[in-house]
């Protein structure tokens, strides 16, 4: 397979099973305080998964830094979702897709790639304080607070490559 060009990451994303994939620049990324407060505080269980912030997700200047340290990623996500007892398995197939794009990236030769979004050892994009609100609607696509249990929601990842 040939992932050398950044239409090709997009597609083998959703070869792997994400409903769709874009790649955003990392300038379009928006760290800020008041999300990672959020995960922090507005969490049923703060701190329990080890990739949880205070103690398990980078410190914000990290954050920052890192985000410079690369010019882009790719943008995930699985959806429409409706229903809390979809929310598990659906949550599970974008880590899962998330950890086989950065493997197959990195072993396409793209050594320098990090995720963020699944659980498995890796911080959440909110624990990391990136607004996802702000960065999904920066990649073009629409994003919308759900208010109602029945409404559709979306879950995101972002798989940064250089």
């Amino acid at each position: 397979m040939d992932l050398s060009h950044p239409d090709a990451w997009c597609a083998h994303a959703v070869e792997l099973g994400a409903d769709a994939a874009k790649t955003i620049d990392t300038d379009k990324v928006v760290v800020a305080e008041w999300v990672r407060l959020k995960c922090l505080y507005g969490c049923d269980e703060p701190g329990v998964h080890k990739t949880c912030p205070p103690d398990g997700a980078p410190a914000l200047d990290v954050i920052r830094r890192l985000l410079g340290e690369f010019r882009r990623g790719v943008l995930l996500t699985v959806g429409p979702i409706t229903g809390s007892e979809r929310s598990d398995p659906e949550s599970r197939r974008l880590n899962g897709v998330a950890l086989a794009l950065e493997r197959d990236l990195f072993l396409a030769g793209f050594h320098k790639t990090w995720t963020m979004g699944p659980e498995k050892a890796r911080p959440s994009m909110e624990g990391c304080g990136i607004d996802a609100f702000t960065t999904v609607r920066n990649a073009g696509w629409t994003i919308e607070v759900v208010q109602d249990e029945g409404d559709e929601y979306r879950f995101f990842a972002l798989v940064l490559v250089d």
